[in-house]
């Protein structure tokens, strides 16, 4: 009988990141606040008592300082684990990371790996002021060299901090931070597949909606409410935004012959696009209507008192599938 145990989102990745520092004493953790504090979302609380202060610290407030160090660990032999507080704090990195980490192994020919894990709380949804509230993926996902992934449930989030952990390659863990404290059951005895492998949440029929981290919640929420009203939506969760599991989407999209995408980011040049653009090459005689994707309009990120209007919901959910449903 498998080991199972209930965890909100936030203590499932503090128990993963536990299991991993006591597997490898190469792992270490560090960033703002980390430590003495546990994180601003308390993520860490508790690792500092076990592992002591050699193996989690608190950094200066420098993000390229804070990915600059993890770059000179990781060539030292260490697997760093990277804390960027807040997803809009991400950008003082942004050369290290695009410049740098995503390219050393390449411009070594191999010789020198880069297992680093920089943990990134994103999205919306917590009533926060400007730059704690963005959703950076599609910056990254565009860079090769890095790897992108996202956990929706406690069940990933516990298992896929482990195994960006164990890679040789960068790794950005994208934090749904809006359910950090979002509970489900955990499976402490088998991991639920590889770390870039899409899961299909719910099966249907007559719609593909794809989604990832934050934006999971809202599209369960939507293929029940259309399940009321005789929808058949199959709804499949990515996990990972760099590499994409193509495989799986489109085999959906071959019986479904329609696709919705959904995702806080803003639409123009995102992940969507791609998974949007890719399935029109890989199943274009499959498809019924134009894909369609629903995201956060292109504008900044607007105040705390206006998010739940740019934030995509159920409703506009429903109304891309009742489109597609239409053609």
């Amino acid at each position: 009988m498998s080991n199972m145990v209930e965890l909100a989102i936030a203590k499932a990745i503090t128990a993963g990141l536990r299991e991993a520092m006591r597997k490898d004493d190469k792992v270490l953790v560090f960033g703002e606040d980390v430590a003495q504090l546990g994180g601003v979302f308390r993520v860490t609380e508790g690792l500092l008592a076990e592992f002591g202060k050699d193996r989690i610290f608190d950094s200066p407030i420098a993000e390229s300082g804070i990915i600059g160090t993890a770059i000179g660990l990781a060539m030292r032999g260490y697997r760093p684990v990277t804390e960027i507080q807040f997803d809009g704090f991400i950008f003082p990195a942004f050369d290290q990371i695009t410049s740098q980490l995503a390219r050393l192994q390449n411009r070594s020919e191999g010789f020198t790996t880069m297992p680093v894990v920089i943990r990134v709380p994103y999205g919306g949804g917590i009533g926060a002021v400007e730059h704690h509230s963005e959703s950076p993926e599609a910056y990254f996902a565009h860079t090769p060299g890095l790897r992108l992934i996202s956990p929706s449930t406690p069940n990933d989030a516990y298992w896929m901090i482990q195994q960006a952990i164990e890679s040789t390659d960068p790794v950005l863990f994208f934090e749904p931070k809006r359910r950090y404290w979002q509970k489900g059951m955990v499976n402490l005895d088998a991991a639920p597949g590889g770390m870039h492998q899409a899961r299909v949440a719910v099966a249907g029929n007559d719609v593909t909606l794809v989604a990832y981290g934050p934006m999971m919640n809202v599209a369960l929420e939507a293929a029940a409410l259309g399940a009321e009203e005789g929808k058949s939506i199959e709804v499949i969760d990515i996990r990972s935004m760099s590499p994409i599991d193509f495989a799986t989407i489109v085999e959906s999209v071959k019986k479904t012959g329609r696709l919705v995408v959904a995702h806080e980011a803003s639409t123009f040049v995102s992940v969507s696009s791609e998974i949007a653009a890719r399935v029109a090459e890989l199943a274009f005689y499959h498809l019924e209507a134009p894909p369609l994707r629903v995201g956060g309009f292109d504008v900044p990120y607007p105040a705390a008192k206006l998010e739940e209007k740019f934030l995509p919901d159920a409703d506009r959910i429903l109304d891309a599938i009742d489109r597609v449903l239409a053609y």
